[in-house]
């Protein structure tokens, strides 16, 4: 993926990238702040697994060098998801979100992935509006799960 600037305001010229080494601590914070982590998952151990193989990755929006955004990204070579997505507060209702979650779905197009799916809290009505507004459906499912760690 090239970097690239995103088309927003003259004074306001974020660029969207993949992250880099140096990113983790921005990431962690950023994504605590928009309330994206729980005790039981790792953000730096799910950040080093998304940069670690060649069906995933971390994409960054950057301003002045600071993470100001980021998506991660992955897929199983059918379904294509989408995780912390997340925006600086300084920074939301500029497009960022959009930009990001475009960023995520041209990641999974140009992998001939079909489909993007991603999960949202039940009372997280807010974001459940972002998306729907993106032009995602919600899909009526039952998830399981089962940790190995």
């Amino acid at each position: 993926m090239t970097t690239h600037a995103l088309a927003t305001a003259p004074d306001f010229t974020p660029t969207v990238g993949h992250a880099e080494d140096g990113d983790t601590a921005a990431l962690v914070r950023l994504w605590q702040e928009a309330g994206l982590t729980r005790p039981w998952n790792d953000p730096q151990a799910d950040i080093a697994l998304a940069r670690r193989g060649p069906h995933s990755t971390i994409l960054v929006a950057r301003h002045e060098d600071a993470v100001i955004g980021s998506v991660m990204v992955g897929h199983d070579g059918h379904r294509g998801w989408i995780y912390y997505l997340a925006v600086d507060g300084t920074h939301r209702g500029r497009g960022l979100g959009r930009a990001l979650s475009r960023a995520a779905e041209d990641w999974l197009k140009a992998r001939a992935v079909p489909k993007l799916m991603l999960m949202v809290r039940p009372e997280n009505t807010a974001v459940r509006a972002f998306y729907e507004r993106e032009g995602f459906i919600e899909e009526p499912r039952v998830i399981f799960s089962k940790r190995l760690d």
